[in-house]
């Protein structure tokens, strides 16, 4: 693989696009998944579910306003990594964009899903099951998308290792991230009869899943600002 010789390879502007990015995403996972979706959504008990989401539509409209930002957010990361990593392998770079790119149209379909349960509610043209239904593909959708997600990861990690311009401990960290997702969400779909045991490996590892691409979003966005501040010229002590 081709590495990078040079820090003057850095591309700040698309770095500051990709961090900011990654940090709107993050935010708006925490809104829609981790608040919104976890107060609407009960899998166990798909009556009291849709008690729940008939009385909260506007939460549930919200929920799906913030994944249609996420989904936004990760077509310009797709693009703005891309532009990053390219100096350093432009072909892995390009797969990095593109395995990106897979998993948000992945998402997207997952993220329909939640807007016919929107449609079914609105209507009253369904069942109490085809809402779960549809909350159920939508879980299993985005569980297949976050296999290519971490796959996507351990390629960025793995670039990022080649690019002196990006700590070493961020890289290990994407890494350790790309192979959690891709473990835990390939045995929530091939090995179902594991399910507890997924679910507590996917406790454990949830701190470096989070972490990983945050962290690489926080770093690349004050480096692009740092990077573009120290490149103005100086004139002081101009005559």
């Amino acid at each position: 693989m081709k590495t990078v010789k040079r820090k003057e390879d850095f591309q700040p502007k698309p770095a500051m696009i990709a961090g900011l990015s990654l940090m709107l995403m993050t935010i708006a996972a925490f809104f829609s998944y981790g608040y919104a979706h976890s107060s609407l959504v009960i899998y166990e008990d798909a009556a009291k579910t849709y008690d729940l989401l008939r009385p909260s539509l506007s939460l549930f409209h919200m929920e799906i306003a913030g994944w249609g930002v996420i989904i936004l957010t990760d077509l310009i990361v797709a693009w703005a990594l891309y532009k990053v990593l390219k100096p350093i392998h432009p072909l892995y770079a390009l797969l990095v964009g593109v395995l990106r790119l897979f998993y948000t149209i992945i998402l997207a379909m997952a993220v329909f899903h939640l807007v016919i349960v929107s449609r079914i509610i609105l209507d009253n043209s369904g069942t109490v099951e085809q809402v779960m239904d549809s909350l159920l593909l939508f879980e299993k959708f985005w569980s297949i998308g976050l296999i290519v997600f971490g796959f996507h990861l351990i390629m960025v990690g793995i670039l990022a290792l080649k690019a002196p311009f990006i700590p070493k401990w961020i890289s290990i960290l994407l890494i350790i991230a790309g192979v959690s997702y891709t473990l835990i969400h390939s045995m929530y779909n091939g090995l179902p009869q594991y399910e507890t045991m997924t679910a507590d490996m996917e406790i454990f590892l949830s701190l470096p899943m989070m972490i990983g691409e945050l962290g690489l979003g926080i770093w690349l966005f004050f480096k692009g600002i740092q990077t573009l501040h120290n490149s103005r010229p100086s004139y002081l002590g101009a005559s």
